[in-house]
C-alpha cells in the first residue's frame, strides 16, 4: 500500500489536498523512461525543442489564474504575486525557446588542428529537488534551460506544493513534450535521494544549507555534476546620498515580497548614520500601511507564512534578538487570527551577533543596522556565511560600481531590488551555493563542454610494385 501525505492551506490551517507518494519502483521506472526519451530528444534541433517550450509558455498564460490560485492555496503567496510568477515562468520559457540555439552554438577555437571547436552536448537526465517558496518559477528556471539543451528531467517538488509541480508537468504535456522528457515524482527525502543515487546524470537543488550539503555529498559520491542554490541573507545597503523615498519603497518590495520568504529578499538593512533616522521613519510608516489578510484577495499585501512551524521559528529569532538588545519599532508578534500569520516587523538597534543578522530570516522581519560610512557598510554586508544577492542604494553610480566589486555575492543590484532574470546568471558564493542558473551560464551547467579537433591525414602516393 502506498504512503499518503496531505497539504495544508496556511491561510486557514485546513487540509487543501491529499496525495500518494510514488514507490521506489515508480521512481526507477520514471528514470528508465527518461533515459529512453533522451535518445530522441537530444537529437532534435535546438529550434525544434524550443517550439515545445514556446507552446508551454502560451499554455501558462492561458491558464495563469488557475495555476496561480493553486499556488496561493498551497503555500500562501498573495494572488497577485502568484499570477506574476506564472507570467514570469512563461517569459523564461520564451527566452530559451528564442535564444537557446544561439547560446548553444559551437565556439570555434584556433589550434594546430585543421578544425577545432567547442560543442555543448546534453548530459542526459537531470534530477531535481525543488522548494516551495517559488514553486513554479524554481522548477521552470532549471527545466527550461535543461530541456532546451537536450536533457530530460525527473524531479521531486516540495511536499508543500505538489500540485504546482503537477500543473507545470500538465502544461508541458499539453504542449506536446514527448513522454519521459519531464516527470514529477511526489514523495519525501527518500525519493530525492533515490533520484540522486539512481541512473541520473546531474543534480540540481534549491533549499537549505543543511540539506544542500547532504545533496552535494551524495552527488559527489556518485560523481555527478550538481548545482546548489542554498539561500541567502542579502544586505540592503543605503548610502547617505540615496533618495530616501525611493530607497524605502524598494525596501518594502525587497523585504516583504512573498511574505519575506525569498532567498533573495532583502534581509539585512545597513544604513549610513547620516540618513538613518529619516530612512527608519519613512520605512516604518510604509510598513504600517501594509495590508495583512486573505492571500486570495487582490487587496492583500502580506499573506500567511508557509506553515505554523515557520512562524514559530521566526518568532524565536525575533525574541532572541530583542533579548540581546534589539528594539521592536513595528510589529514583533504573530497575529491573533486563524492561519500562519506574522506581523510585518522592523527591528532597530541591531548588531551583527544577533540571530536576525547572523541567520537567514525567512519571514516578514526587517532588521536595521546603522553604520558610520560606506566602508563599514560593505564590511557588515560581507560579514555573513551567505553570498547570494545584495543591493546598494545611492545616486553615485561610479562609486556604487566600485562597491559592487567589493561585496561578496553572486548578484549585486544598484538602485533596485535583487531579482532573478532569464537573461543573466543567478547563483551565489560561500554557503549560498554552487553553480549558476539562468542566462547562458545556467544553460551550460547541464552540458558536456566538449572539445572537438579534426586533423587531416597525410596524403601519400600509392606505390606500383608491378
Amino acid at each position: 500500500m502506498s504512503e499518503k501525505f496531505q497539504t495544508i492551506n496556511p491561510a486557514s490551517g485546513e487540509v487543501h489536498a491529499k496525495y500518494e507518494m510514488v514507490s521506489p519502483e515508480q521512481v526507477k521506472a520514471a528514470i528508465e523512461q527518461a533515459r529512453q526519451a533522451f535518445k530522441d530528444w537530444r537529437r532534435l534541433k535546438t529550434s525544434e525543442r524550443g517550439r515545445f517550450l514556446a507552446k508551454t509558455a502560451n499554455i501558462l498564460r492561458e491558464r495563469k489564474e488557475e495555476f496561480a490560485t493553486v499556488m496561493t492555496n498551497e503555500m500562501g503567496k498573495i494572488i497577485r504575486e502568484s499570477t506574476a510568477e506564472v507570467a514570469k515562468c512563461a517569459l523564461c520559457l520564451d527566452y530559451y525557446a528564442e535564444n537557446a540555439d544561439r547560446l548553444l552554438t559551437p565556439e570555434p577555437a584556433q589550434t594546430d588542428a585543421s578544425k577545432s571547436y567547442v560543442a555543448f552536448d546534453p548530459l542526459g537526465i537531470v534530477a531535481a529537488i525543488m522548494p516551495w517558496n517559488f514553486p513554479m518559477w524554481q522548477i521552470t528556471r532549471f527545466s527550461a534551460p535543461a530541456l532546451a539543451a537536450g536533457n530530460t528531467v525527473v524531479f521531486k517538488p516540495a511536499s508543500i506544493t505538489p500540485k504546482t509541480g503537477l500543473n507545470l508537468e500538465a502544461a508541458y504535456k499539453e504542449a506536446g513534450l514527448p513522454v519521459g522528457c519531464f516527470k514529477t515524482l511526489l514523495g519525501d527525502s527518500r525519493i530525492a535521494y533515490q533520484l540522486i543515487e539512481g541512473e541520473t546524470d546531474a543534480v540540481t537543488f534549491t533549499g537549505s544549507v543543511e540539506v544542500g550539503s547532504e545533496i552535494g555529498r551524495r552527488s559527489g559520491t556518485h560523481l555527478k555534476k550538481c548545482v546548489l542554490e542554498l539561500g541567502g541573507s542579502d544586505p540592503f545597503v543605503v548610502l547617505k546620498d540615496a533618495d530616501i523615498e525611493f530607497a524605502t519603497t524598494g525596501a518594502i518590495t525587497g523585504r516583504f515580497v512573498n511574505c519575506g520568504q525569498s532567498c533573495i529578499a532583502a534581509k539585512r538593512f545597513i544604513v549610513e548614520k547620516l540618513i538613518a533616522d529619516e530612512f527608519i521613519e519613512k520605512f516604518a510608516s510604509k510598513v504600517k500601511k501594509l495590508r495583512v489578510g486573505d492571500p486570495l484577495s487582490p487587496e492583500t499585501d502580506i499573506g500567511p507564512m508557509v506553515r505554523e512551524n515557520a512562524v514559530v521559528d521566526l518568532d524565536k529569532q525575533v525574541k532572541e534578538s530583542v533579548k540581546q538588545g534589539a528594539e521592536v519599532m513595528v510589529g514583533g508578534h504573530r497575529l491573533d487570527r486563524k492561519g500562519a500569520y506574522y506581523e510585518p516587523t522592523i527591528l532597530t538597534n541591531v548588531t551583527r551577533e544577533m540571530p536576525v543578522m547572523r541567520e537567514e530570516v525567512f519571514g516578514p522581519v526587517a532588521p536595521i543596522a546603522v553604520v558610520a560610512d560606506a566602508e563599514e557598510a560593505v564590511d557588515v554586508a560581507n560579514d555573513s556565511e551567505f553570498g547570494l544577492g545584495a543591493s546598494i542604494w545611492t545616486q553615485d553610480l561610479t562609486r556604487a560600481e566600485m562597491l559592487c566589486r567589493e561585496i561578496q555575492s553572486g548578484v549585486v543590484t544598484v538602485n533596485n531590488v535583487v531579482a532573478s532574470d532569464p537573461r543573466v546568471p543567478f547563483g551565489g558564493v560561500k554557503k549560498s551555493g554552487i553553480g549558476r542558473e539562468l542566462g547562458r551560464f545556467g544553460l551550460l551547467e547541464f552540458t558536456n563542454v566538449k572539445t572537438i579537433r579534426l586533423y587531416k591525414q597525410p596524403t601519400t602516393k600509392a606505390t606500383n610494385k608491378e
